[in-house]
């Protein structure tokens, strides 16, 4: 009797779990129908003959490989990052609450994701959640669990409103007080992609190459997706998300950028003198939606305590009271929960008809997109969800928040934003520059040509301009050139900083005895990062001094005085002195790439093409901590795409495993491994086959 009892007690909770996210008893998934591949570098190959079954699959993978981080993003797309991470994780939770994230995806779940998506999205979970059981002394805050599929929705919704923008606009209503959410924010990258008028042997070459953080939240993974419904891709994804982000199947490829159109608005609210909650809105005094927000907080490994906090809500979005004013924000991001869906119907696109529907949905509400497929057709698009506004408001500024003419509801279709599909030139790139130079001079399309409250950025920067070099030095490429435009790590002859650096070279020595040296150093640098490079050294160490220096002084744009430019050579020559005795130091040995106990040199700085950003570390040297990180590098030929890829460190995040560093050595010297989505070839290669269970 007890026995039946306790039965029917789990198959109730059984049917309430699998009514809550809309999906039957038949999708629950036997992890025997799964298969885990791990080649000889770790990297998981999943098959399934579902993609639900896959989606397990992969979240099991990722959870062997990275299972700390995979938690710390749910629990921040939860709301309880605070129980994890005390006061800073706290403000995080607050910004979660305050978006109204799971309030969005509650809504929308059930009318706006397909029920094929939401069984993949219910196998991811299934198979974190097994995991978890299976491993509960690796739980890092036991009440995260189980996770469902609206859970995972929030967090990507909380992921691209931070994508659009909307910390650095509570930052700035909050006077920079509040928490920035820097750990989920991306950085820069470069895509381009060649077809048959551009290369030697007639065929389709694409370059996948994020600049991101090396480790957390926003650093690539890389797998396969393989099951019999049509699922075959390989490339990269952060943790948590149960798709690739990009990469490539058998048909086609795309790579992703960074892009920097205008996706968020920030109002001021006219507020009344007699009621500070409410607020004018055509002519009326309106009430601001108020709630308390209860906040889980647990310090020093205490008992969690909680405290409520205030929340405002008004007609333009999430609202804050500040000593400034009462502002509001408003994006398409915190408007659309089918994000991750879009990414899925990308992977499964067998070509470019189907890969322009899924693009339809503007669902992701940025990044530019660089498309290749295997018929020859290459495409960029400066990708978002952009609103439809009111030409007569300058929207770059902050907007009265008093007038519905401010309160957009609509968004542009995808015909409307800056794209070109297959250029006679032969290719498209973009690095984080403006969409209206994406391939040939003759074929650019013109800023004048689109809506100008999109707000499109129109600059250029030194990995476009040293691209443009390259790629108008030959009518025609091998794959192995295209390759080393790719890893290529030279500033351009005319630099593109934001600020204008030509100060640094026009010093001269004799006016400057006390630095004349590292002047004459400088000088003679022929531009290049590699690891022998002294000039590097020194500019390298210069541009983050001044990087710091300037942000301080709050100039962002402008012309380096001579002054300024003085003092920053001579804090560098003291800086090397102190910490070498000597101004002629090597690259490699002042920029490392280190993971554990593994230090190597490291190649590259910001903006250039083999890109790394470098943090202070010890005894003088810097630590690269972002830039160059996943680079997949594809040829389509007659038999397929032929793959080559490289990540930073390895598969693993664990310092136990051996692929926790074991990519390094080829990172370093811009190698790459060879990778391939034939199962067969894979299943006969692989070092470990085994079941998630």
């Amino acid at each position: 009797m007890f026995k039946h009892q306790l039965f029917m007690k789990k198959l109730v909770l059984f049917l309430f779990l699998a009514s809550s996210v809309g999906v039957s008893i038949a999708q629950e998934i036997n992890p025997k129908n799964i298969q885990i591949a791990r080649d000889k570098w770790g990297v998981p190959h999943i098959f399934g003959k579902t993609d639900a079954e896959v989606a397990y699959g992969l979240a099991w993978a990722h959870s062997e490989d990275d299972f700390a981080t995979i938690q710390t993003s749910y629990l921040a797309g939860k709301g309880m990052l605070g129980l994890l991470k005390g006061k800073q994780g706290a403000q995080i939770d607050y910004v979660v609450q305050l978006f109204r994230a799971k309030e969005l995806v509650e809504a929308r779940y059930e009318k706006d994701i397909s029920p094929q998506y939401k069984a993949v999205l219910l196998g991811y979970a299934q198979g974190f959640n097994a995991y978890a059981k299976a491993h509960k002394k690796d739980v890092l805050v036991a009440d995260l669990f189980p996770v469902t599929p609206k859970d995972m929705l929030a967090f990507s919704v909380l992921q691209l409103a931070i994508s659009s923008g909307a910390d650095q606009a509570l930052k700035a209503i909050f006077d920079g007080k509040v928490a920035t959410l820097d750990f989920l924010k991306p950085g820069g990258s470069n895509a381009f992609a060649f077809n048959s008028t551009k290369t030697i042997d007639g065929s389709v070459y694409l370059a996948i190459n994020a600049h991101q953080p090396l480790e957390g939240p926003v650093a690539f993974y890389e797998a396969q997706l393989c099951s019999e419904e049509g699922w075959n891709i390989l490339g990269a994804l952060f943790p948590g998300a149960p798709s690739i982000l990009h990469g490539v199947n058998e048909n086609l490829g795309w790579a992703h950028t960074v892009n920097y159109p205008d996706k968020l608005d920030t109002y001021q609210l006219e507020m009344n003198p007699q009621n500070p909650k409410q607020y004018k809105f055509d002519g009326q005094w309106v009430n601001l939606e108020e709630k308390k927000i209860p906040l889980k907080i647990k310090l020093g490994g205490l008992v969690p305590i909680t405290v409520q906090k205030d929340a405002y809500w008004s007609k333009y979005g999430p609202t804050v009271i500040s000593k400034k004013g009462t502002f509001s924000i408003r994006t398409g991001a915190l408007d659309e929960i089918r994000g991750l869906e879009q990414w899925y119907n990308m992977n499964k696109a067998t070509n470019f008809t189907e890969f322009n529907k899924a693009l339809q949905m503007v669902a992701i509400p940025g990044y530019n997109i660089v498309y290749a497929d295997k018929r020859d057709t290459i495409f960029y698009i400066s990708n978002g969800k952009l609103p439809l506004r009111d030409s007569s408001y300058a929207w770059k500024g902050t907007l009265p928040g008093n007038t519905s003419k401010t309160l957009w509801t609509d968004y542009h279709k995808l015909s409307d934003l800056p794209q070109v599909l297959k250029p006679a030139a032969g290719y498209v790139f973009n690095a984080n520059h403006s969409p209206f130079n994406s391939t040939a001079p003759a074929e650019n399309i013109s800023v004048k040509n689109y809506d100008k409250t999109m707000g499109y950025e129109t600059w250029e920067n030194n990995r476009s301009v040293r691209f443009m070099e390259q790629v108008a030095a030959k009518d025609k490429f091998t794959f192995e050139e295209f390759k080393r435009i790719k890893f290529d790590h030279q500033l351009p002859q005319k630099l593109a900083f934001f600020s204008d650096v030509d100060s640094l070279f026009l010093l001269d020595e004799a006016k400057n005895p006390e630095i004349a040296d590292v002047l004459q150093i400088l000088k003679t640098w022929n531009r290049q990062t590699d690891t022998t490079s002294v000039g590097a050294s020194i500019f390298i160490h210069t541009y983050y001094y001044l990087e710091k220096i300037l942000k301080q002084k709050g100039i962002v744009y402008g012309v380096l005085t001579s002054a300024t430019a003085r003092a920053a050579l001579l804090e560098t020559k003291n800086y090397f002195n102190k910490y070498y005795s000597s101004v002629n130091v090597p690259l490699g040995n002042y920029q490392r790439l280190i993971r554990g106990t593994v230090s190597m040199a490291a190649v590259g700085m910001p903006d250039v093409l083999a890109a790394a950003h470098a943090e202070p570390y010890k005894n003088g040297q810097i630590k690269v901590n972002q830039g160059d990180a996943y680079i997949e590098l594809v040829h389509f030929t007659k038999d397929g795409p032929e793959i080559e890829s490289i990540n930073c460190y390895g598969a693993s995040a664990d310092p136990k495993s051996p692929h926790y560093t074991d990519q390094m050595p080829l990172f370093v010297k811009q190698q790459t491994k060879k990778m391939t989505l034939n199962k067969t070839e894979v299943l006969r290669t692989a070092e470990r086959i085994y079941h998630p269970q």
